[in-house]
């Protein structure tokens, strides 16, 4: 029969740990944020066994929010990974001991080379503590494991301060949600965050005439940028409208028609975005609208770009 009741147990204990943290967040914790934010070099975790893959988890965590970091794995370090570890790079060490081995032969080479050290242990006192530039302590009475041995709360409350880290680090700097897009072009998350500007036609590849352009001029124009539509400006260079495939369809009665002012066919005041709307928002107008393309322009009516739904089929966030 499954001990539900032990599950829930342990749950609560590994909580547990992470809260008592809570109170832990103070000067120490400012002083580590300080000193990683001001690293002019990289942030380099390293941990072994349990510990080594929070650490990995950590310097993953940085690397996608805007942190240059990395996992250095303490076992081949002394074996010449060390090499990789420069003067104003910052070591983030994870062991709950802080008697680890493998680490506390890394420490006189990190002191020589003139790298700055940030513990996080359960013991503040231990080896590793006392030789840190700063201890972040997470430590936890005792580990969710009944028999009090396989980590478990402590990598937990490890995870837990790296996270915290990470996230006022990313605050600090600025990070915004075109950062994280850019950080993470192949995944889920980042292709929500994308933003028009990235994905918009700009330049010579947007189509445009002036409203007294020939309707021949204008079909060639259609035909040569390839959206199935052109922009049409105002004498002063602002959009007045715009004609498409379908609006050249809906002319074909009238007399003349290639002969006929860009202005004669356009469909005036269409729907614009700016540059910096998400790519979801506008593809949620298009289908709203029914229409496959989008003209981007400045707050003084200026086109920008072109944003068309093609574009917006190629990044797969359907």
């Amino acid at each position: 029969m499954t001990d539900l009741e032990l599950a829930r147990k342990v749950l609560r204990h590994e909580a547990a740990a992470i809260l008592a943290l809570v109170d832990r967040v103070d000067g120490r914790f400012s002083g580590a944020i300080d000193m990683l934010r001001d690293c002019r070099g990289r942030v380099i975790v390293t941990g072994m066994g349990k510990s080594g893959i929070i650490a990995r988890k950590v310097a993953a965590t940085f690397t996608s929010t805007g942190t240059a970091a990395f996992f250095l794995h303490p076992a081949e370090a002394v074996h010449g990974d060390l090499g990789a570890v420069q003067g104003d790079d910052v070591v983030l060490a994870l062991s709950h001991s802080g008697e680890t081995g493998e680490l506390l032969r890394l420490l006189e080479t990190i002191r020589r080379i003139g790298a700055r050290l940030i513990a996080m242990t359960g013991s503040p006192e231990s080896t590793l503590g006392r030789a840190a530039d700063i201890v972040l302590d997470c430590g936890v009475g005792e580990e969710a494991c009944p028999l009090n041995l396989a980590p478990t709360a402590s990598t937990t409350a490890a995870l837990a301060m790296g996270d915290a880290l990470a996230m006022v680090l990313l605050v600090e700097k600025g990070f915004r949600e075109e950062d994280f897009a850019s950080l993470h072009p192949g995944g889920g998350i980042g292709k929500r965050l994308l933003r028009v500007e990235s994905l918009m036609h700009t330049g010579v590849a947007v189509p445009a005439v002036r409203t007294t352009t020939p309707m021949h001029a204008v079909v060639a124009e259609i035909s040569a940028k390839g959206l199935g539509m052109t922009c049409v400006l105002a004498g002063d260079g602002r959009l007045a409208g715009v004609i498409t495939d379908g609006d050249l369809r809906r002319h074909m009665a009238m007399a003349d028609l290639l002969s006929q002012p860009a202005s004669a066919v356009m469909t005036a005041g269409p729907r614009t975005i700016g540059r910096s709307l998400l790519a979801v928002e506008a593809l949620a107008m298009m289908e709203q609208r029914k229409i496959t393309s989008l003209v981007v322009v400045d707050a003084d009516a200026r086109v920008e770009g072109v944003l068309h739904l093609h574009d917006l089929w190629r990044t797969q966030m359907f």
